[in-house]
Parts: C-alpha cells; structure tokens; sequence
C-alpha cells in the first residue's frame, strides 16, 4: 500500500469511529418507526381516493339509471302522440344510457376489489407496524441495558472508551438489520397492491357496429312492443265505450 493509500485507510477509519460515536440507536429505532406510520398513512390514503373514485362513479350511475327511466317516459309519450320519430330518438338514448350503466358497473366493481385488496393489506400493514413497535421498545430497552452495563464495566476495567465501542457497534449492528427487515417486509406488502388501470375498451370497428346493430334491434323490439300495449289500450278504451 502507497503512502497516500495508507493515509486515506486512516482518515476513513478516523471518519467512521467518529460517525459511529454520533449515531443515536435509540433516535434511528424511532425514525424508522415514524416511516413505517408514514406507509401506513399512503395506504389509508390510496383507499380514500379508490373510495371517492367508486362513489363518484355510482353517483354518475344513479344518474344514468334516471335517465333511462325518464327516456321510456318519453318514448310511450311520443307513441301515444303519433310521434314514432321522437319515440324512436328517445329509445336510442335509452340504449346509450344503458350501455354507459353496464360500463360503469363494470368498473365500479373493480374498484370494490381494489378497496377491499387495500383494506386487507392495510391491516397486514398495521400488524406489521404494531410488531416492529414492540421490536423497536425493545431494542431500546436492551441498548440502555447494555449501555448502562457498559458503563459499569468501565468503571471497572479501565479500557471504557475501547469496550463502549464495541458494545455500540454490536447494537447498531443489530438494530439496522432488523429494521431492514421490518421495512423489507412492509415494502413487500405494499408492492403487490400496484397502479389502477382504466377498464374503458372502446372496442374495434365491428365491434361498435354489432353494437349498432344490436342497439337498434332492441329499439325496434321495443316499438313493436310500446305499439302493441298502446293498440291493446286503445282497443280496449273503444270497447268498453
């Protein structure tokens, strides 16, 4: 080793002693207990938006499921009127609408389950937490044990600064393990609850023309049914005039 590489080995491990010195055990436990809370706390929130998103979405169901009602309204009042053309107009939205509901059912449904996936991994979370608490409770306890037992020895072998150390060293050793680990295995929970995706698939063109085809073939089933209640009314009304 080089006179300079030499020189450099001694300012890190000058650099390090001093590091290590500074650290607080006890400080670290809590940091990283307070980020775990924080996780905790993006789950809590990840489930209040997918929440709010699935009631906005109902919301804009109810509304859709209003307009379908009030478009058979529409469409058995044009036909009382002689207006096919305005009953037709009125059952094409109907259909629309319709098609918007199922949509919109679809995705509501899978909103549910990611909220109940988050709820089931907000609890496994909390657990987690819960436990490294304790872990965290302790560590400490045991660091100011031996801290303390430390200190003793000092007082009793004479070589205080060396074996204080040592016994600083073997705690930091282990404190940062386990919480790698804790925060491993609460990072390994919350990875597997990933991104909302779109469900929206407009579809290819034959598709929207099947579609098409089938959206007016229920149009015209329901003329013919809307022409046939009114019929039978009407025939109904002269007879019994």
């Amino acid at each position: 080793m080089s006179l300079l590489g030499r020189f450099l080995f001694v300012v890190r491990s000058k650099l390090n002693a001093l590091l290590n010195r500074a650290s607080d055990p006890s400080a670290e436990l809590d940091y990283s207990y307070e980020q775990l809370r924080d996780e905790l706390q993006d789950v809590t929130r990840g489930i209040a938006d997918v929440t709010t998103q699935k009631k906005r979405l109902e919301i804009h169901r109810r509304r859709l499921r209003d307009n379908v009602e009030k478009h058979d309204a529409q469409a058995r009042s044009a036909l009382q009127q002689g207006r096919e053309d305005l009953a037709r107009r009125a059952l094409e939205k109907k259909q629309v609408n319709v098609g918007q509901i199922s949509e919109l059912t679809a995705q509501i449904d899978d909103l549910q389950e990611t909220q109940d996936r988050l709820v089931g991994k907000r609890a496994e979370l909390s657990s987690q937490v819960e436990r490294f608490r304790t872990r965290k409770e302790t560590m400490k306890a045991r660091y100011e044990a031996a801290e303390a037992s430390a200190r003793v020895s000092e007082a009793f072998t004479g070589a205080g600064d060396t074996m204080a150390d040592v016994h600083r060293s073997i705690e930091r050793a282990t404190e940062r393990t386990e919480r790698m680990e804790a925060r491993a295995a609460a990072l390994e929970e919350l990875e597997e609850s990933g991104d909302l995706e779109s469900v929206l698939d407009e579809g290819d063109s034959i598709d929207r023309e099947l579609d098409r085809l089938s959206s007016e073939r229920a149009v015209d089933n329901e003329l013919e049914t809307l022409r046939a209640e009114i019929e039978g009314t009407r025939e109904r009304a002269e007879a019994s005039e």
